[in-house]
């Protein structure tokens, strides 16, 4: 549906998770026997969350954490744990520092250039610690750091910008050719980022194994305030789940989708299944765990072509240990902790038994649900107004 916005011009109305509802189901199912599992080719995960690749949210004992719960972490290649020996003293003094200083201190402590043999390094931590390792660069880094990557026993690649395509065109630099980089990798690669039908679709013709949706939804990005691009979550994810159920068609390979930003409770969370994503990737909430390596704060991306960690600091305290925030028991009532469990009752409520089912639950518009009625809530500062 699209209206005029002034003469001979027209813009298309959208959708985030704050403006939409899950209808409940005609049947319900018990919680506990809802499966939530997704697959990313030959890889299963009980929990459909990954940690996104942001040096204030995952290092490698988070990593390890998150396999033992279920889901997956992204490591940064490109950040501290690959610059530093001892990248928890340099995260120590960015989260000590005045936020006055912090833009400057930032950019001098990534100055240093990647060193290769962390790269490994970061990986076998992983691996020896029982943890799937997944790892991400920027394409202009993605063929030598992929290649390093996969030698030293990776599980998963990710390759992410901050808004993916198959064409990009540059004469200051070499650009990724990435059908051909991801048919050399022998493990899965995870593209993104993408909020449209055509760029989805375009990135699965590429051998994508997964896809990433989201241009600046996230509380630490700066993309929509800075650039004005970007398509709200809701209906980004659903024409990219679109794209998904018609390459199924056509090629006989499921895709998954994963929603990527914008997601602070389990309401968000569910939504974003019933969208359509097959999984999602969560950073600001995670960035608050007790476990997580910057203790509470997290940053953003540094250009629109680098996922690396900005300036510009964010403090969002400590919400609770990993194990509450993804898995329970929740110790708090604004849905900021047990997102597992979040997903599990809704799925639950509406009568979805797996997540392919939860992608075909109705959604209606409904940009009041979250107020309505909650006056109380407000007057006493509890639940989401806590």
């Amino acid at each position: 549906m699209s209206s005029y916005i002034g003469r001979g011009r027209k813009a298309r109305q959208t959708f985030g998770f704050d403006e939409v509802a899950i209808v409940p189901g005609r049947v319900t199912i018990n919680p506990d026997e809802v499966d939530t599992t997704w697959q990313l080719r030959d890889l299963r995960f009980g929990v459909p969350i990954l940690a996104a690749a942001m040096d204030g949210v995952v290092d490698t004992a988070m990593a390890v954490a998150m396999s033992r719960l279920g889901g997956l972490a992204v490591l940064n290649l490109e950040g501290v744990q690959t610059r530093y020996e001892a990248p928890g003293t340099v995260l120590g003094e960015i989260a000590s520092a005045d936020p006055a200083e912090a833009t400057r201190l930032v950019q001098k402590l990534y100055q240093p250039p990647i060193k290769e043999e962390l790269v490994a390094t970061r990986i076998r931590e992983i691996k020896s610690g029982g943890g799937v390792a997944a790892v991400s660069s920027t394409p202009i880094r993605a063929a030598q750091l992929g290649r390093l990557a996969e030698q030293a026993g990776a599980d998963v690649f990710v390759v992410q910008s901050t808004v993916a395509t198959i064409d990009h065109i540059s004469t200051a630099y070499k650009t990724l050719d990435l059908p051909a980089f991801i048919d050399s990798m022998k493990v899965p690669v995870i593209v993104g980022n993408c909020v449209t039908y055509e760029v989805a679709m375009d990135l699965m013709e590429a051998g994508a194994d997964a896809v990433l949706v989201g241009v600046g939804p996230g509380a630490a990005c700066t993309t929509r305030g800075v650039l004005g691009i970007g398509v709200p979550q809701v209906t980004a994810t659903v024409d990219c789940a679109a794209a998904r159920d018609l390459y199924l068609k056509r090629a006989g390979k499921y895709v998954p989708v994963i929603t990527d930003g914008g997601m602070d409770t389990g309401g968000d969370v569910c939504k974003a299944f019933a969208s359509g994503a097959d999984a999602v990737m969560i950073g600001s909430a995670l960035a608050r765990a007790k476990e997580a390596p910057g203790r509470g704060y997290h940053w953003g991306m540094a250009t629109p072509h680098a996922n690396l960690p900005r300036g510009a600091r964010v403090k969002t305290g400590t919400s609770g240990t990993l194990e509450e925030i993804i898995v329970g028991p929740a110790r708090t009532d604004d849905g900021t902790q047990n997102l597992l469990g979040a997903l599990r009752t809704c799925m639950g409520n509406v009568g979805a038994k797996n997540i392919l089912e939860m992608q075909q639950a109705d959604l209606i518009i409904a940009p009041s649900i979250r107020s309505e009625g909650k006056l109380m809530q407000r007057a006493q500062h509890v639940g989401m107004w806590r």
